[in-house]
């Protein structure tokens, strides 16, 4: 069902004892490739697969065998991890979320944290994303919530001395977007004007906000001047620096920006960049960018060519290369052949802190393109479309059938 490769440090998803993979190989795991993957996420502590049926199975880091657990929540929706804390978006709109700085006595359960949103008429998520200690929560009224650590004043909390709470805080109203990662202690808000703010982490300049801002600690959101015309797609942060995917609203073409510590960010040695810089490289300067995504210290790149491009540490193989242990510049990753790869667009990256995942992830959005492909397949039948719309039709018939084949299991 699933084309998925991994590559970095072993966390328990191969049978064999090794402790890197040193090149994208293909998972050979019967749990997660009978399933359609939608999203990994990983922590220090697990790795948790979601499924395109609403269903997540977590895999312990730190065992002496591959376990695994099911999670006991239904009709998720989205999930995303940090270092130490975790979190869970329904259908339904709450949000489930653990760690230590979560919730210290209930540091390994999952809690509702958005029924503790003071205000009951804000209790409706419709985005999550975590950073290394935090939660970030993004309501159907626009309003951004922060829970967890505040150590680097990544919750913005510039009146209020504390460095964690374990209740939401109201951060900022009318937000588009979030954006955070997995190790970082630095998040950026996108407001309905499409201004951009930060706060947060930012030893290296990793906020974006120019030589003239060099604190360690941005403890209340800043606004980012000079952001690179064109609409925000993605931002991903890592510990010590920040990537940003620009696509131009008239042509369509996506670059990357990058801002940062030298030995992360891309553009070489000595180079530590204190404002989001155009990432210009012979790689991808005749491709469009696809998907941007940043572990603590290394970075994947994906084109429209089918190019999987990294930079940054690669001491446990995080980026899929042999010989080097750290690349300062953008390199590309070589990878074997990928069963559905007729439309790269259908495939997603993800980067934990020192390993790395390609997987295969179609839009469910667009039939025309992604659907039809997905489903006609030998497990379902094989169909002779005679128009468009017979198409469509009977894509949806594949569709509820297979939903109802995987709530089945």
């Amino acid at each position: 069902m699933n084309d998925c490769l991994f590559f970095g440090q072993n966390r328990n998803f191969f049978l064999n004892n090794l402790k890197k993979i040193n090149q994208p190989t293909q998972l050979d795991n019967s749990e997660i490739n009978e399933k359609q993957i939608q999203t990994i996420a990983e922590s220090d502590l697990t790795t948790t697969f979601l499924f395109e049926n609403g269903k997540a199975i977590q895999y312990l880091h730190h065992t002496q065998k591959k376990q695994s657990q099911k999670i006991p929540i239904k009709n998720i929706q989205k999930i995303t991890s940090g270092s130490q804390v975790e979190a869970i978006l329904t259908i339904e709109g709450n949000v489930f979320s653990k760690g230590e700085d979560i919730n210290e006595i209930l540091s390994t359960e999952f809690i509702n944290i958005s029924s503790l949103i003071e205000d009951t008429n804000d209790r409706v998520i419709q985005d999550i994303v975590c950073g290394r200690y935090a939660t970030y929560l993004l309501t159907s009224n626009q309003n951004a919530y922060g829970i967890g650590s505040n150590q680097f004043s990544q919750l913005g909390l510039a009146t209020i001395t504390c460095e964690k709470t374990e209740y939401p805080i109201l951060m900022m109203k009318n937000v588009s977007k979030i954006f955070s990662g997995n190790c970082s202690d630095s998040v950026f808000l996108l407001n309905l004007n499409q201004e951009l703010f930060g706060c947060g982490y930012n030893y290296s300049g990793q906020l974006g906000l120019g030589e003239s801002r060099n604190e360690t600690k941005i403890n209340k959101l800043t606004k980012i001047q000079n952001i690179p015309k064109g609409k925000i797609i993605d931002i991903q942060c890592g510990y010590y620096h920040s990537i940003m995917l620009i696509e131009n609203e008239i042509s369509g073409l996506r670059k990357v920006y990058s801002c940062g510590g030298y030995k992360f960010n891309g553009f070489g040695k000595n180079q530590t960049i204190r404002e989001f810089t155009e990432l210009e490289s012979s790689l991808f300067e005749n491709d469009n960018i696809l998907r941007i995504s940043c572990g603590g210290s290394h970075t994947l790149i994906l084109t429209s060519n089918s190019k999987l491009i990294g930079f940054g540490y690669n001491y446990n193989r995080q980026l899929g290369v042999k010989q080097v242990d750290r690349t300062e510049i953008p390199i590309q990753i070589e990878l074997p052949k990928l069963r559905f790869n007729e439309d790269i667009s259908n495939y997603h990256i993800s980067c934990g802190n020192n390993n790395s995942f390609l997987y295969y992830s179609p839009s469910f959005s667009n039939l025309e393109e992604d659907l039809i492909k997905l489903f006609r397949r030998k497990e379902f039948c094989n169909i002779s479309f005679k128009t468009k719309n017979e198409e469509i039709i009977e894509a949806h018939k594949l569709i509820l059938k297979y939903r109802l084949n995987q709530n089945r299991k």
